[in-house]
């Protein structure tokens, strides 16, 4: 018997967002659907994953075990989310027109704006993880978890413009009300154990709520004005920089 599409979404969630091996094929495209509402919960367990491996790794020295968790991080995503961030960079940069931003971001190729913002998501994250230290451990998971909300929310809100041939993420990008409204979920939970088990003071995570909602209202806005709607780019540069927020808050 095959389980309930919400269901099947949660493991179809980590298909399409990471390398790990969760079998499971073959995916109808309702599952991948709902795969969207889970994409916090893979968050929280890429971040405890990496979280851990900073604790074993810190006899290095905070920087350098913060940048191999880095490393890791890239490795166990495929470096997917950063794909989005030097497309959408490289595009948003270096167009005016929205059919140049289509075709800068259909290029595989990585120009200067996507390198330089390559550069400060990884070093800035290394950066504010070093700057943690073994505080990592509990707040990785929370970044993993929030930055990935607000790309639901934006499915949501906003169409999804990109052209049919090259919209690999077309079925994904159907999450609606409903998948937005169970990342949120996933977000709470994982907020309100944080402050139970005092990792988080309730200011914290309010302060942690609003930084990251004015992040979605301005990538939204920016995705509106200049294409319309988003893209499976456009919401990869908004976990990006969701990421950045989130770790410089609990910094």
């Amino acid at each position: 018997m095959i389980a309930p599409a919400p269901i099947r979404g949660m493991r179809a969630a980590f298909v399409f967002l990471t390398r790990i091996p969760v079998g499971g094929f073959p995916y109808r495209s309702e599952d991948f659907a709902w795969a969207a509402a889970h994409a916090p919960f893979v968050g929280l367990v890429l971040g405890a994953m990496l979280g851990g491996l900073d604790v074993l790794l810190l006899p290095l020295g905070a920087l350098p075990a913060a940048f191999l968790v880095m490393g890791a991080s890239l490795l166990l995503t495929g470096a997917f989310h950063e794909d989005g961030l030097a497309d959408s960079s490289d595009a948003l940069g270096g167009a005016y027109d929205r059919e140049r931003v289509l075709a800068i971001l259909k290029d595989s190729r990585i120009g200067t704006f996507g390198a330089a913002a390559l550069v400060v998501s990884i070093a800035g994250r290394a950066a504010l993880v070093a700057q943690l230290g073994r505080s990592a451990a509990w707040a990785l998971p929370i970044v993993g978890c929030s930055a990935r909300v607000a790309p639901v929310w934006l499915m949501a809100a906003l169409p999804y413009v990109t052209p049919a041939p090259d919209a690999k993420s077309i079925h994904v990008a159907r999450g609606g009300v409903a998948q937005a409204g169970a990342a949120t979920a996933w977000l709470f939970a994982a907020s309100v154990a944080a402050v139970r088990l005092g990792w988080l003071t309730p200011t914290r995570s309010l302060l942690l709520v609003l930084s990251l909602a004015l992040v979605a209202l301005l990538t939204g806005w920016r995705d509106k004005r200049r294409l319309g709607g988003i893209t499976g780019d456009f919401l990869g540069a908004t976990e990006q920089v969701r990421e950045l927020v989130a770790l410089a808050v609990l910094a």
